[in-house]
């Protein structure tokens, strides 16, 4: 079976600086990919060139078996692909109940789409406490929830998460990360870019390492978990 993303050498600039050097992977349908780094080793682009945000020079993305390497973002969205941008970028004067329907745009199912919303506050019940509420008021963590609430409006296959636990307490990364392992379990594929990479591996399925723009290291989580170079690099306390 194909697998459900296949990125295959592809090449992004910033201006005159290279910032992915031929980067290639796949995530199978299913599974719980991380991809862990430093800062600046170019994760965030792949997440921004998987959804359409950025455009490769050189290299092709397939998704579901099609072409989207020059899809428009909009249209990758209505494919299935749903993005939890680094920085939550919530709509801070919208309420919460507003910015959770800007999730389901691309759909037309009323009937569907009132399931969703079940769905997420069945998944987040403090985003049901606060539908009234404005946005910008909501806790770092709150804005997290609210952040991955509005991409499952759109009922993804595919989830692509840049950083869900940054600037959130300990207990916080947990509830985050349980509600990704949730989310995967009632069957959607999860693509994770995460500075905790101790959280990330013990979540994912595989994962690659991304060093300056090149994957330098990948396989099973646990496995890399135990690599003396991953410990060394990612892992120390």
């Amino acid at each position: 079976m194909a697998p459900l993303l296949q990125v295959e050498n592809i090449e992004v600039y910033y201006g005159m600086i290279k910032a992915l050097k031929g980067v290639s992977f796949e995530v199978n349908k299913g599974e719980i990919v991380a991809l862990i780094g430093a800062n600046g080793a170019g994760k965030t682009t792949i997440l921004h060139t998987v959804s359409g945000l950025l455009k490769p020079k050189t290299g092709k993305i397939l998704y579901n078996g099609k072409d989207i390497t020059k899809t428009p973002a909009h249209k990758i969205v209505s494919m299935g692909m749903a993005h939890v941008p680094e920085g939550r970028r919530i709509f801070s004067e919208l309420t919460v109940l507003e910015n959770i329907k800007l999730g389901a745009y691309t759909r037309k199912d009323k009937d569907q789409i009132a399931e969703s919303l079940e769905y997420v506050y069945e998944r987040f019940p403090r985003l049901e406490e606060r539908k009234n509420q404005v946005a910008g008021t909501l806790s770092g963590g709150e804005q997290q929830m609210l952040a991955m609430g509005r991409a499952l409006m759109s009922n993804p296959d595919f989830i692509l998460m840049d950083e869900p636990s940054m600037g959130l307490s300990p207990l916080l990364v947990s509830e985050i990360f349980d509600i990704i392992k949730v989310i995967n379990e009632r069957g959607t594929t999860v693509l994770l870019v995460e500075q905790n990479a101790k959280k990330a591996l013990s979540i994912a399925d595989r994962a690659y390492v991304l060093e300056t723009g090149l994957i330098s290291l990948s396989g099973d989580a646990k496995s890399l978990m135990n690599d003396n170079s991953v410990k060394k690099a990612y892992l120390s306390e």
